[in-house]
């Protein structure tokens, strides 16, 4: 005898993209994301324009999500969407949203922390991708977070370390914004740096204690060099595009790689997982595969699609909370800051 799926609206708007998702039980059913290409012009996230783009996209994104899903909304058994951290405007949109959905449906609200979903991510039920057991090193990684959280069960994580200023994604896209690049600039870094020699301008990794990291004085040094060459050759950055992209990529993925080193000296752990925007760069990518075969680790990377912000990985942990009957009432509040 069949049991039937426990259906979970999922509501992500945390930042600029405006997602809705529904899972039965840990299976996507639907995953849907609305864009907004207004920030393009201003060269970073407005915030005030993005919680008003959330506002037009949020009925429209979660109709198609059921509809994609092959469910009515009266179906649903749960609607988790994104407490914090993030944006304050974007993030009352979608929980102003969410709570009023879950009281005419008369269904459970599920409060999810963005950084929780980003490492649960991986417990999608996802055709040819293996799950991590506990326990397991997530390195998180995105334009607002950089963090290595020991995940002990679902509900047990100790963040180990983090940035003490610039997260990785945003030293990628303010480097590629020295470069002259358009936002968001990190990609392109990641492009141009397949073909450039990484090792053709050194820079310093910042010295920072334990598991915490650093990114903005690595910033300020790449600003000056760029300064400085472009002072003595107008043309420098046109001339050697791939082999800076390659040289600063290849500094960030070292400050990456060796505070994971470290991680797993000190833990004993050698399961490693990553998550967050910046685990779709193809460097870090090939390098966490390139240590699994070098230190004996076992590593996990999400699904492209789960690795940008998404309402699939807000669903993934509201399942898991639904199912220990771990609910908000309406008195929850957005934060732009939260921990886990």
């Amino acid at each position: 005898m069949s049991t039937k799926p426990t259906y979970i609206l999922a509501i992500e708007s945390s930042c600029d993209d405006t997602a809705a998702a529904v899972l039965a039980d840990n299976k996507v059913l639907s995953n849907v994301v609305a864009r907004q290409e207004i920030h393009e012009e201003y060269g970073g996230v407005v915030p005030e324009l993005a919680s008003r783009a959330h506002q037009q996209n949020i009925v429209p994104v979660v109709d198609i999500a059921l509809k994609k899903a092959g469910i009515t909304k009266e179906e649903l058994q749960g609607i988790a969407f994104t407490q914090g951290p993030g944006l304050m405007g974007s993030l009352l949109v979608g929980g102003s949203f969410a709570k009023s959905l879950a009281l005419a449906l008369d269904i459970p609200l599920i409060a999810v922390n963005h950084m929780h979903a980003h490492i649960l991510c991986h417990f999608i039920d996802e055709s040819g991708y293996d799950q991590p057991t506990f326990p397991f090193l997530a390195l998180t990684i995105s334009g607002g977070h950089t963090q290595i959280v020991q995940v002990n069960s679902f509900f047990d994580l100790k963040v180990l370390g983090e940035t003490t200023d610039d997260a990785v994604g945003e030293a990628f896209d303010k480097s590629a914004k020295i470069l002259g690049f358009p936002y968001p600039g990190g990609p392109l870094i990641d492009k141009y740096a397949k073909e450039g020699n990484p090792k053709a301008y050194p820079f310093t990794k910042p010295k920072v204690e334990g598991l915490n990291f650093s990114f903005s004085g690595l910033k300020t040094q790449f600003l000056y060099f760029i300064q400085k060459q472009v002072a003595e050759n107008p043309n420098f950055i046109e001339e050697n595009k791939a082999d800076i992209c390659a040289s600063i990529q290849h500094t960030i993925i070292k400050i990456l790689m060796d505070k994971l080193k470290l991680a797993v000296e000190l833990t004993g752990i050698t399961q490693i997982a990553i998550g967050g925007g910046v685990s779709a760069n193809s460097g870090i990518r090939a390098t966490l595969k390139e240590a699994e075969q070098k230190y004996k680790w076992k590593t996990y990377i999400p699904k492209f699609e789960y690795t940008t912000d998404n309402a699939a990985m807000i669903g993934i942990v509201g399942y898991y909370r639904y199912r220990e009957s771990l609910f908000a009432d309406s008195s929850v509040v957005s934060k732009a800051r939260i921990e886990f």
